[in-house]
């Protein structure tokens, strides 16, 4: 079973999704939206199409663990997928990871435009990596 690990976003949103066998991590993308309801039926389609069984979401809890807009954004962008697709989806807790993405740019010395048009795809990824490490 494929899975696939959204880093949601307000204009850019990162979207990575796994091998069959959902051991690594295997395409990563961006995808440029603004509109939340157009923006789940994309996913909702490559979902599909891709043959995914479970869509995790980037969940942003503040560092004390508490709920701020942007976690509050997500739960709202979650409960739009469950509406339009039949396919398990979950909130993932991902403090640290756009820090991380950014780290990861930095060591590769992609910066600027470069930078911008891949770190949702790479903070994606790394949700994704977290969720399938939590599966062993």
């Amino acid at each position: 079973m494929r899975i696939m690990a959204i880093d949601y976003g307000d204009a850019r949103t990162g979207v990575a999704v796994s091998d069959e066998s959902a051991t690594l991590v295997g395409d990563a993308w961006v995808i440029n939206c603004r509109k939340a309801d157009e923006l789940a039926d994309i996913i909702a389609r490559e979902a599909t199409s891709r043959s995914v069984g479970c869509v995790v979401v980037g969940y942003p809890k503040n560092m004390d663990g508490s709920i701020g807009e942007r976690a509050e954004k997500c739960e709202a962008f979650v409960h739009k997928l469950r509406d339009i697709c039949d396919i398990d989806t979950k909130l993932w807790d991902e403090r640290l990871t756009t820090m991380s993405a950014n780290k990861v740019l930095t060591e590769a010395g992609k910066f600027g435009k470069k930078r911008k048009n891949t770190i949702d795809a790479v903070a994606a990824s790394l949700i994704l990596e977290g969720y399938l490490g939590s599966l062993r």
